[in-house]
């Protein structure tokens, strides 16, 4: 019995590797460029950087490391009483609850008229909200910074021709922010309109021809079939969308520079800008703060938008 338990031992270690094996090894020979690539330029920073947060590291360590001092959450507590850190923690928030809905309501408008009421040309209009979206975003800071200003600007002329005295958009607090979110609506809104057509083209025709037959109008039939069977293509374009204006730096650095009087200052301005004051350790703990309140944003639209 015991030689017998012997050989069917060996020959199951001899046993040829099964095919989910095999495809699993080749999958990870394909995936190792890349997961190399990401442990040494993504995943190490952000790790050193996590622990960066921890301590007191500033400009002038870098060249004694060992001299840097643990400091626990002294940082994270720092930003507490941050009076310039709070207010544009507020900017962001206001920021974001102004430009997400904005965007994914623009997007689901011409999403719906790009999929059933625009006919003619409608790959033309495609390209044209998607553009962009692939154009540079300091290109299009600079554009829109000339479109606002106060004397030349193509705005203000445009109200100057029915009568109206223009304000300086991007030199007031009341409408630098304003400015700053119809921008970034405008832009993103591309992105989102392809993510709803996607989700809209899914949606069965046959659906929407039983809910006619029974006698659903048009807001109806928007109400009770489109936007229920979108909820998992809006939970996709809302995440991303908060995800990406909770980060948004580039417009403000362009067109305001944080200004005035700090009212378009963003988290992650005031992050890139302690790095440029060698305030690493505090920095660090900034953007740490930061990704915790987009994991938290993250599961309430999880929670609030999941499939039931």
């Amino acid at each position: 019995m015991v030689s017998e338990a012997i050989t069917i031992r060996r020959g199951t270690a001899r046993r040829p590797m099964s095919l989910r094996a095999r495809r699993g090894l080749i999958a990870w020979g394909f995936a190792l460029p890349f997961v190399a690539l990401f442990a040494s330029f993504m995943a190490g920073p952000v790790l050193a950087s996590l622990a960066i947060s921890f301590t007191d590291l500033r400009g002038t360590d870098l060249r004694d490391p060992f001299a840097v001092n643990l400091v626990g959450f002294d940082n994270y507590v720092r930003l507490l009483g941050d009076e310039v850190f709070l207010q544009a923690l507020g900017n962001t928030a206001t920021f974001v609850l102004g430009s997400v809905p904005l965007t994914i309501g623009l997007a689901l408008a011409v999403a719906l008229a790009l999929d059933r009421g625009i006919t003619r040309m409608r790959t033309f209009f495609r390209v044209g909200f998607y553009l962009p979206v692939v154009t540079s975003i300091v290109a299009v800071a600079i554009v829109w910074r000339f479109l606002l200003q106060p004397d030349n600007g193509l705005v203000n002329s445009a109200l100057r021709a029915v009568g109206i005295d223009g304000p300086h958009w991007l030199d007031q607090p009341a409408t630098a922010m304003g400015s700053l979110i119809v921008m970034t609506a405008w832009r993103g809104m591309g992105f989102v309109m392809v993510v709803f057509l996607a989700g809209l083209q899914a949606i069965p025709r046959t659906v929407y021809e039983a809910a006619e037959i029974d006698g659903a109008g048009r807001w109806a039939r928007f109400r009770f079939v489109t936007l229920p069977m979108l909820r998992g293509t809006m939970l996709f374009a809302v995440v991303i969308t908060t995800i990406g204006q909770l980060q948004y730096l580039e417009e403000p650095f362009v067109m305001t520079r944080g200004g005035p009087l700090n009212s378009t200052l963003s988290v992650a301005m005031n992050v890139y800008n302690q790095f440029g004051f060698g305030n690493y350790g505090y920095a660090s703990a900034m953007s740490y703060a930061l990704f915790m309140v987009i994991v938290a944003l993250t599961a309430v639209w999880f929670r609030l938008l999941r499939q039931k």
